[in-house]
């Protein structure tokens, strides 16, 4: 685990295949704004495969995030080039020969805490960089 996420108490993980439906299996909050890092799991390899984000701090650091929070950003959000990743994840997992993945979800910007989703992400995503020399494989950029 990254040092940074320790501080964040509101938390979870849960793991998907494409037996599963994503909507179905995923714990997240709909209505927190914060981090979600995704792994690939192959018997004890686990490899960081993306990290994502959201929830946008306004000028007058109130938060504004949209309807559905990390579960929705996690289920519904857009990745490779298709509506949603309750079927994009699957679509892909079967492309890389993935049978698992494990999300970890950490809420970073609630009443305890008040930590820019976007900050933690590039923390987390500059580490990453450090340690590989390049960003994980389903982070087009950031």
């Amino acid at each position: 685990m990254y040092k940074e996420l320790k501080k964040f108490k509101v938390n979870n993980q849960f793991s998907f295949s494409t037996d599963n439906s994503l909507e179905e299996v995923c714990n997240a909050t709909e209505t927190g704004s914060g981090i979600f890092l995704v792994y690939t799991v192959d018997e004890e390899v686990k490899e960081l495969i993306m990290v994502g984000s959201t929830g946008t701090i306004q000028n007058d650091g109130t938060l504004k995030s949209k309807n559905g929070g990390l579960f929705d950003k996690i289920v519904n959000g857009h990745q490779f080039a298709k509506t949603g990743r309750k079927y994009s994840w699957p679509a892909q997992m079967k492309i890389e020969k993935i049978e698992r993945l494990e999300v970890y979800w950490y809420e970073t910007f609630n009443d305890k805490n008040k930590v820019i989703p976007t900050f933690v992400e590039g923390q987390i995503l500059q580490n990453f960089l450090d340690e590989n020399g390049r960003l994980p494989r389903w982070n087009v950029a950031f």
